[in-house]
């Protein structure tokens, strides 16, 4: 075997993954964080979602270390443990997932460049949306004129952005004070200093960090996305346990040191992006200007990240037939040029929304890492599947607390926008129910019942948007 072939590096995927991470989401982790959580919790939870998403990237490397036959890696998991149904819910999600955060990474792009050019202020006004549909559709054709040349302009990129960050981590070293680190350590004191913040029970607290914490966590499965692509599965392997340990340790940085220079509800207070006014406080102007540079540096490359993902994802989902062959077409570079276009258009059509939505981009983040959360619930059903079948105990262990890591996910942090996802399977079961006639697969009893009950879910989760239940804002 020719391990020399053409591909993606390991400096390539670690770069891919870690800009994939680390978009919007942690310059904003600092407020997100502080509002649901004091020092002890916030640590706390970040053990819990640490250790939950350690599971699921042994889980990854294992199946693509036991089952290197399945190159649509995150998705055939779920085809090869059940079925094309399994494999259509568990693709499609993903893409939504990934478009739907690109429409998070817009808004934040637009409303960083509003604090340089006014004209881009708040980034939901018309100019805004003008601007970022340029975008959407620059890097769709970046994308499109070859995978492996976007991913080393990712690279490029990646090092770009993560510079400000690490020089804000030196700056709250240096600033850090732990008389006010553990002033209300548990966050179980009321008063005027905590206005704006969570005070209770430690685990309400937990609790209330959960889809923050998912949010920058979406994107360590990166490197098995694009593992076929990769020059070997090692080195996809290898890349995923060190992006994971490399965002880990820069998450729980940057959302904890702050706790030590300024006060819990000084934090919570913060405007985004929060790094940046945490600088401002604690060395002056430079220090916004420096985390809002790199804020937009880093909406872009992840932006770009994210606009190699969801078309990679229906291209392979296509390969497998659980989706129609024309979004699985390729160009003479081997890029999915169907597939770029359709989410490119659909893209361009949700960014008019922000005309009409207020929290634009809570909601889309929000919705971003409920979708995620069923692509990565199958990644570990399959493992105990697998596992079962060969006798391979520990690791069904290991897929055993991925996927209840998920589960509770699903359940404490994110049931409200779990069901409306479920809204979206109403035109995407058209959508396979092509590919069964396409490829001549006639669904079995079982796909029916599946295909039935989320209908029945999306019909609630509309019922519920229309009696006020569930707030879209």
């Amino acid at each position: 075997m020719d391990t020399e072939k053409k591909g993606i590096g390991k400096g390539e995927l670690i770069a891919l993954i870690v800009s994939s991470c680390i978009g919007t989401g942690i310059f904003g982790i600092t407020s997100d964080v502080s509002a649901a959580a004091a020092p002890g919790p916030a640590l706390l939870a970040w053990v819990f979602a640490g250790l939950g998403f350690l599971m699921l990237v042994l889980c990854l490397n294992n199946l693509s270390e036991k089952r290197p036959d399945l190159e649509a890696g995150i998705f055939s998991y779920a085809g090869a443990g059940f079925g094309p149904m399994g494999e259509f819910i568990s693709g499609w999600s993903y893409w939504l997932s990934a478009w739907l955060g690109n429409i998070a990474f817009a808004t934040m792009l637009m409303a960083s460049l509003g604090t340089f050019f006014p004209v881009f202020k708040g980034g939901q006004n018309v100019p805004s949306i003008i601007v970022a549909i340029i975008f959407c559709w620059l890097l769709t054709i970046l994308v499109n004129n070859g995978v492996e040349t976007a991913s080393f302009v990712n690279m490029i990129g990646t090092i770009c952005k993560v510079l400000p960050l690490i020089i804000f981590i030196i700056i709250m070293i240096v600033s850090f004070k732990s008389g006010m680190f553990t002033a209300d350590f548990w966050g179980r004191v009321a008063n005027n200093a905590s206005k704006g913040t969570t005070t209770g029970s430690t685990w309400s607290q937990m609790k209330g960090t959960l889809m923050t914490l998912i949010w920058v966590f979406i994107g360590v499965e990166g490197a098995s996305v694009m593992g076929h692509r990769a020059k070997s599965r090692k080195d996809a392997q290898a890349a995923t346990l060190i992006s994971y340990g490399c965002l880990v340790l820069a998450y729980v940085l940057i959302s904890i040191l702050p706790y030590g220079v300024l006060t819990r509800a000084q934090l919570a207070g913060m405007g985004q992006p929060a790094i940046g006014h945490v600088l401002q406080m604690t060395v002056g102007n430079w220090g916004s200007i420096l985390i809002n540079v790199g804020l937009i540096i880093s909406t872009i490359v992840s932006w770009l990240s994210w606009t190699m993902l969801p078309a990679e994802t229906t291209m392979l989902v296509a390969d497998d037939k659980a989706m129609p062959k024309l979004w699985g077409d390729t160009n003479a570079k081997n890029a999915p040029t169907a597939s770029l276009m359709i989410t490119g258009v659909l893209q361009t059509i949700f960014l008019f929304s922000l005309l009409f939505t207020q929290k634009a981009y809570e909601f889309a983040y929000s919705l971003c890492a409920a979708a995620i959360l069923f692509s990565y619930l199958f990644v570990g059903l399959y493992q105990m599947k697998y596992s079962k079948e060969n006798g391979e105990w520990g690791q069904f262990t290991i897929g055993l607390l991925s996927a209840a890591f998920m589960f509770a996910c699903m359940f404490l942090a994110g049931w409200q926008e779990v069901l409306l996802v479920s809204i979206s399977f109403i035109p995407g079961f058209y959508i396979y129910y092509l590919a069964c006639k396409e490829n001549n697969h006639k669904m079995t009893t079982a796909e029916k019942w599946v295909m039935t009950l989320i209908l029945v879910l999306s019909v609630v989760a509309i019922w519920l948007v229309a009696n006020g239940t569930i707030a879209i804002k």
